[in-house]
């Protein structure tokens, strides 16, 4: 082997500690397998919903059950759930309330991180630990329920958003990353004259896009998520999120809350094949988000968890 193929071979590469010793092939054999069997164990339960979802009633009838290998393509399931009805008018909530809900829950986390992480501001170790003491204590389910329908907000999206507006942790994470940030950047700020909130828009905010796209994931998919706030607070079910139309499905095996009871009982659509694909709906946001965030993971959350 002449130099230049091993000089060749060698910035192709990849850089390994001279104590890490080269992977075995029944190592990279071994390796492979178990994450494909993770792979596998991610993608099938996935695959057999939406080819549920997209079989006929006489497949799903003549397997008996959820559909592994398709046998004909149908959406009659997608065009009737979004033809109007109780899914569509849960759809319609799940997105306006998870849209408010992320941006003021950004907006009070970002402020409250902010204000936390400037050494100078006032009481600020105080409130730092009134807030993670929350973590750890918390009033119970009766007292907040009271406490929201005190302030008569039962029976009200208000409910979907407030009692779980704020997450301690994202603010612990967002903190530590501001505190990351030079402290020259502000300072020089300050001295033209600008003042916390621009600082705070023009600086902070554009050099901490990374952790803001991570927590604003989490806040998304969380209210994206959410059922039990509806199912306690809510009693009216045209106000009922996705999500818990996606509970009565299942769990009444009927498509009672999605006004198609008629279809079901005349063998036109199968209520199973109908619970597949409200799964099928209640994914699709959060898998088309996920690639567009995944790119920040690791820059926003490692180092916000780990500076400061």
């Amino acid at each position: 082997m002449s130099l230049n193929t091993q000089l060749v071979r060698s910035l192709k590469a990849p850089a390994r500690p001279v104590w890490e010793e080269q992977p075995s092939k029944a190592g990279i054999t071994a390796k492979s397998g178990f994450l494909a069997l993770c792979c596998l164990g991610v993608l099938g339960p996935l695959w057999i919903v939406i080819v549920t979802s997209l079989s006929p009633k006489p497949v799903i009838d003549r397997v008996g059950g959820l559909v592994v290998i398709p046998q004909g393509i149908t959406f009659v399931n997608y065009t009737e759930l979004l033809s109007g009805g109780q899914v569509s008018r849960a759809i319609m909530v799940s997105v306006g309330v998870t849209l408010a809900g992320t941006v003021f829950s950004m907006a009070v986390s970002v402020l409250a991180a902010y204000g936390l992480s400037r050494p100078g501001s006032l009481g600020h170790r105080l409130f730092l630990v009134i807030m993670m003491a929350t973590m750890f204590f918390g009033a119970g389910l009766i007292p907040t329920y009271l406490l929201v329908q005190s302030l008569g907000l039962t029976d009200t999206y208000l409910s979907l958003i407030l009692p779980s507006a704020v997450s301690v942790f994202n603010i612990l994470v967002l903190r530590a990353f501001f505190m990351g940030i030079s402290p020259e950047l502000t300072e020089s700020a300050r001295i033209d004259g600008a003042g916390d909130l621009r600082i705070l828009l023009t600086i902070i905010m554009p050099l901490s896009r990374a952790v803001l796209a991570v927590i604003s994931l989490f806040y998304a998919v969380g209210y994206w998520s959410a059922w039990f706030n509806a199912s306690i607070y809510l009693s009216d079910q045209d106000m009922m999120p996705l999500q818990n139309v996606l509970i009565q499905l299942v769990q009444k095996n009927t498509a009672n809350p999605t006004g198609l009871q008629q279809a079901v009982r005349t063998g036109q659509l199968s209520a199973l094949g109908l619970q597949m694909a409200v799964m099928v709906l209640a994914l699709i946001p959060v898998a088309v988000a996920s690639p567009f965030v995944q790119r920040h993971f690791k820059k926003g959350m490692l180092t916000g968890a780990v500076k400061g």
